[in-house]
């Protein structure tokens, strides 16, 4: 997967009256006309701190025009259209409505799916998804999962439960417990996390479900349950790589290891909070997802094996 790069420039009195995809091609060395237009269509142009995706708009001298590229333009496939976007959607890893009313709806995320629009691309992550569906209304987005990271998220319907929600989440009241293999053999029993995390206070609890290895030997890994106080972005892996037990699979926070799982090991497995507007308490579970539930049984099955 490309890594994103942001080409920005502003538009010289030369370009005046030229149409925005030809100005991209001109201005951007990594775009041709054509891969100009599939940008525009995904979302990645923004003029002026706003994102455009009109390729025929004039272009006047001094706007400000930024250019999001990467891994978004890379599953483009070069193609822009109708077809073309239902090409790529077809081929994204399939997500799940856990539970839906009038105000929320609760969805399961694959590892491999964005959670929301990015620089990049305002297409083919769940809120995008979940926001074409017929005639259900936008979906807003409350908390984000990692790209690699799967479980449950939550999302307002209303701007009521939008706000709600929010709140909910910015003082912590929520229940959020993950499952994380991360490597080596962790000695205790449980452990509170707290290393701050964007200079912000920080605070997980670990608890040790499972050490996978052979009897009287160090384990190859540990499975650990991870539950949040607090919910700072990558907080997790950066707790986890802190106490020299980093996840699985995490290529930004962690190293290799012999292993290692077909994606990053952190999946989101408990949510629960009172309904934003009926007060009713919910709580949802979803079991590990197949890729990760058949390579842990893998790694079971070879450490039973003479």
């Amino acid at each position: 997967m490309a890594e994103p790069l942001k080409v920005e420039f502003s538009v010289p009195d030369d370009s005046a009256g030229m149409r925005l995809d030809q100005a991209l091609a001109k201005h951007v060395p990594e775009l041709s006309r054509r891969k100009a237009r599939v940008l525009l269509d995904i979302g990645g142009v923004f003029v002026d701190g706003a994102r455009v995706k009109v390729a025929g708009r004039k272009v006047r001298p001094g706007q400000r025009v930024v250019a999001h590229l990467g891994g978004a333009l890379d599953r483009a496939g070069g193609r822009t259209g109708k077809q073309a976007r239902a090409r790529v959607e077809r081929e994204l890893p399939p997500h799940r409505v856990v539970f839906e009313d009038a105000h929320l709806v609760i969805a399961f995320k694959p590892a491999g799916l964005l959670t929301a629009p990015t620089p990049e691309s305002d297409r083919n992550n769940l809120a995008d998804l979940l926001s074409r569906r017929g005639d259900e209304p936008p979906v807003m987005v409350v908390h984000r999962l990692d790209l690699q990271t799967s479980g449950l998220l939550a999302f307002a319907k209303t701007d009521a439960a939008n706000r709600a929600l929010s709140e909910l989440f910015r003082v912590h009241d929520v229940e959020r417990e993950y499952v994380a293999a991360v490597a080596g053999d962790v000695a205790e029993a449980s452990r509170t996390l707290e290393d701050p995390v964007g200079g912000k206070r920080a605070v997980t609890h670990a608890a040790v479900l499972e050490r996978v290895g052979r009897t009287g030997e160090p384990a190859r890994f540990t499975v650990l349950s991870c539950r949040l106080e607090t919910g700072r972005t990558h907080q997790i892996r950066i707790h986890c790589r802190n106490w020299g037990h980093s996840v699985l699979g995490d290529r930004r926070y962690g190293g290799r290891n012999r292993f290692d799982p077909p994606r990053m090991a952190l999946h989101a497995r408990t949510l629960g909070f009172a309904h934003p507007v009926t007060g009713e308490t919910l709580r949802f579970e979803e079991p590990l997802p197949d890729e990760l539930a058949t390579w842990l049984d893998a790694q079971r099955r070879d450490l039973g094996s003479p």
